[in-house]
């Protein structure tokens, strides 16, 4: 058995959202069970929806270990099924097998250094299934293969996603982050068309020093037509928008409907030309806008990564997990802003910090400290 320290993030049924660190014991691995010691996870925008949600960070109570916020009514409503649940928080991380179950497939694992996506990683030590583990290439760090999971595999589904429906290029939003970069490297090795939004000149700058060749800065007061200029360049047809709430998807249609009817005959039915856009994060938890300018042929749809996996099958899915295997210190290698501890994590100024999702400034939690 060991002793474990965990992050868990509770909703009471009076609004009190409570993320404390809970202390456990675990038992030892048994069959094709393993015991990671995580040495490495990543704060996710995902993670963030469980661990705070829309609470109010700014005025919430701040102990050691512990963060007492409150949380809005509507969205106590609509959580009624977690209230008075510890939900422990951490979608990925990486760290070192130190003890196994006796099936062979976890005794091969016995002081290897694995990545995993289980839950529950914002822990000092984790119980796992071996044959779900990543085991990471020799000489890789668990820093290096924190994040071998959320971002690269859901990149890559983005372009395998675009294949399938039959699109030929892509738009992405919050393009500066890490994900972001990501999908840069890959649509241009693999010669996907692709137009990066970000908002800032340096997140433009950011991009187009990796390589990027059509990036629109959405604060800049040509962004309408910059936008048209890139779709137009591209043939893009499909987009994957990590804001959510907001006009920016609304936007992005309209974009590719003003491309698609150019030079044709009038029709109050638009273009015939399909044009779809993927909500796949929530940074603007507001409603999402549509302005329906770009007439009948279009889509918003919600994107998750693990029911997209599921759909295509597991072949197909583990080359996408090769990939990530064969380019996880090139094309998927992850930058953070800062490392902290678990308590560091529920302390004020680095809480409020890392819950503002700032594209491009990823904080990584090191248990161990």
């Amino acid at each position: 058995m060991v002793s474990n320290t965990q992050l868990v993030s509770t909703l009471e049924a009076d609004g009190r959202l409570i993320v404390a660190l809970r202390d456990e014991v675990l038992p030892e691995p048994t069959g094709h069970q393993v015991l990671v010691r995580i040495e490495a996870s990543p704060i996710n925008p995902s993670d963030l929806g469980l661990l705070f949600g829309p609470a109010d960070l700014d005025h919430a109570e701040y102990a050691p270990g512990r963060i007492v916020a409150t949380m809005p009514e509507g969205a106590v409503r609509a959580m009624q099924a977690r209230l008075g649940q510890a939900l422990p928080v951490g979608n990925e991380g990486a760290g070192t097998v130190i003890a196994a179950g006796d099936a062979p497939e976890a005794q091969a694992l016995l002081g290897k250094v694995v990545a995993v996506i289980p839950g529950a990683m914002y822990a000092q030590y984790r119980l796992v299934d071996a044959r779900s583990a990543l085991v990471l290439p020799d000489g890789t760090t668990a820093e290096q293969g924190a994040s071998a999971f959320v971002n690269p595999l859901t990149a890559l589904s983005f372009v395998e996603a675009m294949r399938r429906e039959g699109h030929k290029a892509l738009v992405h939003t919050a393009a500066a982050s890490n994900l972001g970069q990501m999908l840069v490297k890959i649509c241009q090795a693999d010669g996907v068309p692709l137009v990066n939004i970000v908002r800032s000149e340096a997140q433009v700058a950011l991009l187009k020093g990796i390589g990027a060749e059509h990036v629109v800065n959405s604060s800049s007061a040509t962004y309408h037509e910059d936008l048209v200029a890139a779709i137009e360049a591209t043939g893009a047809t499909l987009g994957f928008d990590a804001i959510g709430g907001g006009k920016q998807a609304s936007q992005i249609l309209g974009a590719m409907e003003q491309v698609a009817s150019k030079g044709a005959a009038f029709s109050r039915y638009g273009s015939d030309t399909f044009k779809k856009v993927y909500v796949y994060g929530a940074l603007d938890l507001g409603p999402i806008v549509i302005n329906r300018s770009f007439g009948f042929s279009w889509g918003v749809s919600g994107f998750l990564l693990t029911p997209f996996l599921v759909q295509i099958g597991a072949e197909a899915a583990e080359k996408l997990r090769q990939r990530v295997r064969d380019e996880l210190t090139t094309t998927f290698a992850s930058h953070y802003k800062a490392r902290i501890s678990l308590e560091q994590a529920l302390t004020r100024d680095v809480a409020l910090a890392y819950n503002a999702r700032a594209t491009g400034e990823k904080y990584l939690i090191v248990p161990h400290g």
